[in-house]
């Protein structure tokens, strides 16, 4: 099936929303018992981790920490937004750089000053963009960033979407209350896929459109160690509680060129696997043997794979053993815990 189809559903009574790309998943997001990134607590200073330049801080949902803090006294309230998913046993990363992101604008209350996304290079397009935010910024003291897929939409519904994000911003800053407290949720997944997946795609939303759509059946591989790779080899992805291994296999091919092509091909494959298991953390790639004359390339291919994802991945090198390494953030939670 060609194209890009959106689905929205729910499975083992969790919502939701499934990026089907040309009959593949291609990204998956589900709600978890965990609180979600993008959550906005007001939070107490606890104590201070000298060594780590950071604070442990008291929330509702359990202790977070916030690194790379100066001039925060223990008992000090502050807003903080969770960022990721905690390690288990370990407090919920937090920042205290507070974001209002929707599908059109993100609003940022410590960053003042209006911005339209680089990738948006028309300059009458930036300049009509540029009119609706100060229009409708107009007395804020508030920063504002439009986002890309701003482009060519219709003037009255950024302006809304703006409007929006402004009061949620402005109801959370301007909270009167001296307790720690949760203020706002993170968005659930079909806000999100609503929000970041701004490609045109058709949308489904019947009950048991996971099931019609194929969504399913790509998350029994998804759940399992082994991702299929084009030519006939595979990738076995295992997670451990220091990092996730990935093992590259040639399969059936036996030719003097089975590793280079084997590991191009995880190169195309990998950001995709990752993400749609919802793995992040140190990631070791164990590779099929190739000369060293080829490691550029594949890094080049790595590079570009993971240019469009949208979850924050450093490409660490290459180690004496041979190994690549990445750093992946852990932005959402692994899919084998959530759907045990």
């Amino acid at each position: 099936m060609k194209g890009r189809t959106i689905v929205l559903d729910h499975i083992k009574g969790r919502e939701a929303a499934a990026l089907m790309v040309d009959g593949k998943l291609d990204d998956f997001l589900i709600a978890a018992d965990a609180p979600a990134p993008g959550t906005i607590y007001r939070a107490r200073a606890d104590r201070p981790v000298k060594g780590q330049g950071g604070m442990f801080l008291s929330t509702p949902d359990g202790p977070a920490f916030l690194r790379q803090v100066k001039g925060l006294a223990p008992g000090a309230l502050l807003l903080v937004q969770v960022t990721g998913y905690a390690e288990p046993g370990k407090a919920l990363p937090v920042t205290d750089r507070v974001l209002f992101k929707s599908r059109y604008a993100i609003v940022t209350p410590d960053a003042p000053g209006l911005n339209i996304s680089r990738s948006i290079r028309d300059e009458d397009e930036r300049d009509r963009l540029l009119e609706i935010a100060h229009e409708v910024m107009d007395g804020s003291d508030y920063g504002l960033i439009l986002r890309s897929c701003c482009a060519g939409e219709d003037a009255g519904e950024i302006a809304e979407d703006i409007s929006a994000m402004l009061a949620h911003a402005d109801a959370v800053v301007n909270d009167p209350g001296t307790e720690p407290e949760l203020l706002l949720e993170g968005d659930g997944p079909h806000v999100l896929a609503w929000r970041d997946w701004t490609d045109p795609a058709e949308v489904e939303t019947r009950a048991g459109s996971f099931g019609t759509h194929g969504v399913l059946e790509a998350l029994d591989t998804a759940r399992g160690i082994s991702e299929p790779l084009p030519g006939g080899g595979h990738l076995f992805i295992q997670p451990t509680r220091a990092l996730v291994a990935v093992d590259v296999n040639t399969g059936v091919d036996t030719s003097l060129a089975a590793g280079t092509k084997a590991n191009f091909a995880c190169a195309k494959t990998l950001a995709r696997a990752l993400r749609v298991r919802g793995l992040g953390g140190q990631i070791t790639l164990d590779l099929a043997p190739m000369p060293k004359k080829d490691r550029r390339g594949f890094e080049s291919a790595l590079r570009a794979a993971f240019k469009s994802d949208p979850i924050e991945t450093t490409l660490a090198g290459w180690t004496p053993l041979g190994h690549f390494e990445l750093q992946r953030k852990r932005a959402r939670l692994p899919l084998s815990e959530v759907l045990k």
